[in-house]
């Protein structure tokens, strides 16, 4: 029991520090090229793909698909962003966030200690503003890593115990149970690049035949519950704020909740598509880079069925949220 609880609150500990590491990272990207990426949110929304491509590249940038979210609510809020053009920067911002987890599946540990160490070394240094940036971005990319390690070590001993391996195979048997574990993650850390590191870390376990303990079939629900659960953060930051916010988040809401159900409905064929685009070998030796992939294959495909779609996406949230926009409303009470 105590060594139980021991590695639950080595987990916590890990999942900390990888929370503070993201956070440190983000920010340091934010400091550093933030303003300009607002200035190029607002200035390079144009078309349909060119707005999903500006969403893509800000999220890699910036490295947080909230962050981009709630900067773009506020846009939308002040009327600097139509809602039409809003809708697909959301679907490249999808997209973006899906670099998180192919960075983690390269399984950088090893080097954790040399980043830290660069980081470190170039806040004492450099004394440019930007310069700190940059060294508040490497100290956290290194706490990011370290997070991922302590707890990789803390699911191994877990991993073995009676009621863990039960739960597993729920998971494995339930699709549904798999998405809720998913979403209460996500709704739990509020990061779904959190949840994403922790159930690769989880699947790399090894199960009682040698391959995973969750396998890809276990693990691909709980990722398509992530997906649900990170529209939390789009709805919380539009509260309060324009008719036009609301339904940005609303987008983006719908996008990842109906992708969920149509995925989670076609799980065999998604598991085969994932495997077919993934490299080869022992199940606990890549299932990390499949998940990897299979969020990316989740967000590509999303994106590439509803970009033609927008114009219905946005006639659906303007149903969801009814109501005059800013702009009608001005208009309003013009003529009166």
């Amino acid at each position: 029991m105590g060594e139980n609880l021991n590695s639950i609150l080595t987990l916590f500990g890990g999942l900390a520090l990888f929370l503070y590491g993201m956070d440190e990272l983000s920010r340091g990207l934010e400091a550093a090229a933030g303003e300009r990426m607002r200035t190029l949110l607002a200035a390079l929304t144009g078309g349909p793909v060119r707005s999903v491509l500006t969403g893509l590249a800000v999220t890699a940038v910036l490295q947080s698909s909230s962050a981009v979210t709630v900067m773009l609510i506020g846009l939308v809020s002040a009327g600097l962003i139509p809602l039409r053009r809003a809708v697909p920067v959301l679907f490249g911002a999808n997209i973006g966030t899906t670099v998180t987890a192919q960075l983690l599946a390269f399984r950088l540990e090893d080097a954790r200690w040399a980043v830290l160490f660069a980081g470190v070394m170039l806040g004492f240094f450099c004394r440019s503003k930007k310069g700190k940036a940059a060294a508040q971005a490497l100290t956290g990319f290194g706490l990011l890593f370290e997070g991922i390690a302590v707890m990789g070590t803390a699911l191994a001993p877990l991993a073995e115990g009676l009621l863990f391996r039960s739960w597993m195979l729920r998971v494995r048997t339930d699709p549904l149970w798999g998405v809720l574990t998913g979403l209460c993650m996500t709704l739990t850390v509020q990061s779904s690049s959190a949840t994403i590191a922790m159930l690769q870390n989880l699947a790399a376990q090894p199960g009682p035949g040698g391959g995973s303990l969750l396998g890809l079939a276990g693990a691909l629900p709980i990722l398509l519950g992530d997906n649900v659960g990170t529209t939390i953060t789009a709805i919380l930051a539009s509260l309060g704020r324009s008719r036009d916010a609301k339904r940005t988040a609303a987008a983006h809401a719908v996008f990842n909740l109906s992708g969920a159900a149509v995925f989670c409905g076609l799980l065999p064929q998604f598991v085969r598509l994932t495997e077919a685009v993934s490299p080869k070998g022992p199940e606990t030796g890549v299932i990390a880079r499949q998940i990897a992939n299979a969020h990316t294959l989740f967000n590509l495909v999303c994106t590439l069925v509803w970009l033609p779609l927008t114009p219905v996406m946005v006639r659906f949230v303007t149903w969801l949220v009814p109501g005059a926009s800013p702009k009608t409303e001005r208009n309003t009470e013009t003529h009166k």
